[in-house]
């Protein structure tokens, strides 16, 4: 298996495609409906990609990438936000993630955007 990416996104149809699409790439994938389930799952690993919705319906997508910012502990895990309705300037400059995606999106775009993601950070 490749790199893990943990995917927390409310949207069970975009979740289960996102899944697939990077599973098909290789990567070792999580993923997490809420905001709950993605802080109770075991800190045994560290992930090398955490891609984020911003709205979640029990929490903020920018919070948990700032959280993730102060985590010394997941300092060299990157960052993705997915957002229908955020624009990216403000998504970049406020949640310090290391892209953004903007939803709808073709699944070609992600994946290009993920893969330069973690290439950028080897």
């Amino acid at each position: 298996m490749g790199k893990l990416i943990y995917v927390v996104e409310d949207d069970e149809d975009i979740r289960f495609i996102v899944e697939y699409v990077l599973r098909e790439s290789d990567y070792e994938v999580e993923v997490f409906g809420t905001l709950t389930a993605y802080e109770a799952q075991p800190k045994d690993k560290t992930p090398d990609l955490v891609v984020i919705d911003v709205m979640l319906p029990d929490g903020n997508g920018l919070d948990l990438c700032k959280s993730i910012r102060a985590n010394p502990a997941l300092q060299h895990t990157n960052v993705v936000i997915m957002s229908a309705h955020a624009s990216p300037a403000y998504v970049l400059e406020q949640a310090c993630a290391d892209d953004f995606i903007s939803k709808p999106f073709d699944l070609d775009y992600f994946l290009s955007r993920i893969k330069k993601v973690l290439h950028d950070a080897v």
